[in-house]
């Protein structure tokens, strides 16, 4: 089957930014126009392709199976149409690089790349998007980023994608710089004081867990579970609690003195840092140089 020669851009626009914020009202005030003038644009473009795209939820429209999946195509074949027109008038002001960033990188590495590349294309945008790995990978996917930077993605997750392997990262057991147990072993300390995971959602949680095991604390039941830093840092400060997290998300704070690293004793607790991006995905001008220069930050880094 053909698509309807009458689809046109404001229906694709319309339909992923309904995807996006489940919302009618949501979109049709942020894109300045009548609701019931929104309700209509789906309405045709649902007619068009002459499947539904969204299922009402309570209060929210959820994508259908069909729509999941035109969803997909449809905001790659956007980007490519986004592309090729900055392609046209390269260095042109309103161009924008679409990038997720993992903690991992937050704190550090990214920040310098990207004062770097806003001194090389002070004219293209970076919009910057964080959260959890498995949501970042989605964006990824469906072609809302161009670019994730973080840990390397499971490999039940990489059909599709490529990474590009930058350094390998410790994960760390980190406490307040003047813990009073920080001579402990890690078994009895751990039995002792409140203890952060990451969420079962990070991917360096199941690193984590295997490492529990390695004392017999599987099933050790954490007072806290987060991958961000200004709770985490809060928290260690304020109390005699202990955190496993990525090393690049407390490394200021570890070369302050704020924050101390307890011995593990362990050389799994890490993973592969690099950049992931969708095979074969369209152009984006400046990504080249994006990815650039996030190699030569992190070699200098590491």
């Amino acid at each position: 089957m053909i698509m309807h020669p009458a689809v046109k851009l404001r229906h694709i626009r319309a339909f992923l930014d309904i995807a996006v914020e489940g919302s009618l009202s949501a979109v049709a005030r942020r894109q300045g126009i009548t609701q019931p003038a929104l309700s209509r644009t789906l309405a045709e473009l649902e007619t068009l392709l002459a499947t539904p795209l969204f299922r009402r939820e309570k209060r929210r429209l959820v994508l259908t199976e069909q729509g999941a999946l035109f969803r997909r195509h449809a905001s790659i074949g956007l980007q490519a149409f986004e592309a090729g027109a900055a392609a046209l008038h390269p260095g042109a002001p309103g161009s924008t690089i679409r990038v997720g960033v993992l903690p991992t990188a937050a704190t550090r590495l990214f920040p310098r790349v990207a004062l770097r590349f806003r001194e090389i294309a002070p004219e293209t945008v970076l919009a910057i998007e964080t959260g959890p790995h498995s949501y970042l990978v989605g964006l990824l996917r469906e072609g809302a980023i161009d670019l994730m930077l973080g840990r390397m993605p499971v490999a039940s997750e990489m059909a599709g994608l490529v990474f590009a392997h930058l350094y390998e990262e410790e994960i760390t057991l980190v406490a307040r710089g003047d813990h009073p147990l920080r001579g402990e072993p890690v078994a009895q300390l751990l039995a002792r004081v409140p203890v952060l995971l990451p969420p079962a959602t990070a991917i360096i949680r199941r690193a984590v867990d295997d490492y529990l095991m390695t004392f017999n604390l599987a099933g050790l039941q954490p007072a806290f579970e987060t991958v961000a830093l200004p709770v985490g840092r809060a928290i260690l400060l304020g109390s005699d609690a202990v955190w496993f997290i990525s090393r690049g998300v407390v490394a200021d704070d570890l070369d302050r003195g704020d924050l101390c690293e307890i011995s593990t004793g362990a050389r799994f607790l890490s993973g592969a840092v690099g950049l992931t991006k969708r095979q074969g995905g369209p152009a984006v001008p400046g990504l080249d140089l994006l990815e650039r220069l996030t190699k030569e930050s992190s070699d200098r880094q590491n």
